[in-house]
């Protein structure tokens, strides 16, 4: 079934509420979105903390309500009969995590399954708001029985005002405001957004390991239409070696040997993101991340089609955009940046360097004494064909 905003009706129609549910949330943008379940009770107050359920607590005290994320997609394992009387309420958001706004995303899709069946489904577009920065998609909530609304609206203000919408507060963070010299620093408090910092070329951030021993994610992804960028790695290890890390050519690697970079796959379409993994691992110096426009052999522009990198280290994101508009349209590479690990163990660099290759070359990134160089690595070979 396919609703639309305002729609309202029993759920148990379609699930059965006495077993596992999911309610899928998907957004499709050049932002970062973070997606939550709150609990809320009769009064819609977040009474008990313990039952907003989203990245930083992944689920509640029973386990009625259960977090997890793959990629883009945030799934919610409910259980509505496990939960307290005093829980009249489940509100799943989505927030912005950064400047834009919902009227800029290109879709947003919520889906109820069980049973790998997909059972409700409401799929909306950028068209459908204007400049919330965090909205309500779907609620489930008694009344006499249990019921769904798909709401569909929201807050201009963002994190904020949805959680004091619901009498809870966003927590400041402990140290002052994040400079591009200074470290990023985690924090595990419920309501903390995670910490997150763009570059430009020339400015570094130093991180730490993440509390998890999560691996650290490189995300690459672009906005205009029709396009095909390459995310690609190039693994320096403190012994000379060096590794070419892709998905798209044939001459590439997908994984290094020991496993400690991996390419997630090649994807062609806009606004999905393609995917590196990198473990911490002791021999390896740096990892330099490029992006190469894989259409019309090459010719691109990083800056008009909203290329751009992220590395997410736990709960602490940096954003490279590429910045440059004067870049020349005929460089078919771009060098976002580094990633440095220390001689000390568990300390890293992330350095913006946005390095452009020569008009026309299809040479890649290699190194000079330790330094990044364009136009001195092997020629790209051929593109697998999907």
């Amino acid at each position: 079934m396919e609703i639309t905003r305002g729609t309202r009706d029993k759920i148990n129609k379609y699930v059965s509420i006495d077993q596992d549910f999911e309610v899928c949330m998907i957004v499709d943008g050049k932002d970062e979105y973070d997606h939550s379940c709150f609990g809320v009770d009769d009064k819609d107050k977040l009474s008990d903390d313990r039952y907003m359920v989203f990245y930083n607590q992944e689920k509640s005290p029973k386990e009625e309500i259960r977090y997890s994320r793959n990629e883009n997609t945030t799934t919610f394992l409910i259980n509505l009969s496990k939960l307290p009387l005093e829980i009249n309420k489940l509100v799943f958001t989505v927030s912005i995590d950064g400047n834009g706004t919902m009227a800029a995303i290109q879709s947003h899709t919520v889906s109820i399954r069980q049973n790998n069946q997909t059972l409700i489904t409401m799929k909306l577009n950028g068209t459908d708001f204007k400049n919330e920065k965090a909205i309500i998609s779907i609620e489930l909530y008694r009344k006499d029985d249990w019921r769904f609304g798909a709401v569909a609206r929201g807050f201009n203000g963002g994190l904020g005002d949805l959680l004091r919408f619901f009498g809870g507060e966003e927590a400041k963070p402990q140290s002052q405001p994040i400079t591009a010299s200074e470290s990023v620093k985690s924090d595990t408090k419920p309501f903390q957004k995670k910490e997150k910092i763009s570059l430009v070329k020339g400015q570094k951030v130093s991180l730490t390991k993440n509390i998890n021993n999560d691996p650290i994610i490189i995300e690459n992804g672009w906005t205009a239409a029709g396009k095909d960028y390459d995310l690609k790695a190039l693994v320096r290890y403190r012994d000379g070696r060096l590794i070419y890390i892709g998905a798209a050519n044939q001459d590439e690697l997908i994984a290094t040997p020991d496993g400690a970079v991996r390419h997630g796959g090649d994807v062609i379409e806009p606004g999905v993101l393609e995917h590196i993994y990198i473990k911490w691992h002791p021999d390896i110096a740096s990892v330099a991340v490029s992006s190469y426009s894989a259409i019309e052999n090459g010719l691109g522009s990083f800056y008009r089609y909203g290329v751009y990198v992220r590395i997410k280290n736990g709960n602490q994101t940096v954003e490279i955009p590429a910045s440059d508009v004067s870049a020349n349209d005929l460089s078919y590479t771009l060098c976002f940046g580094e990633v440095v690990f220390g001689q000390e163990k568990d300390s890293m660099e992330v350095v913006a360097l946005e390095m452009y290759s020569a008009p026309k070359s299809e040479r890649r990134i290699g190194y000079i004494n330790g330094k990044v160089t364009m136009d001195i690595g092997p020629l790209g070979a051929q593109k697998f064909k999907h």
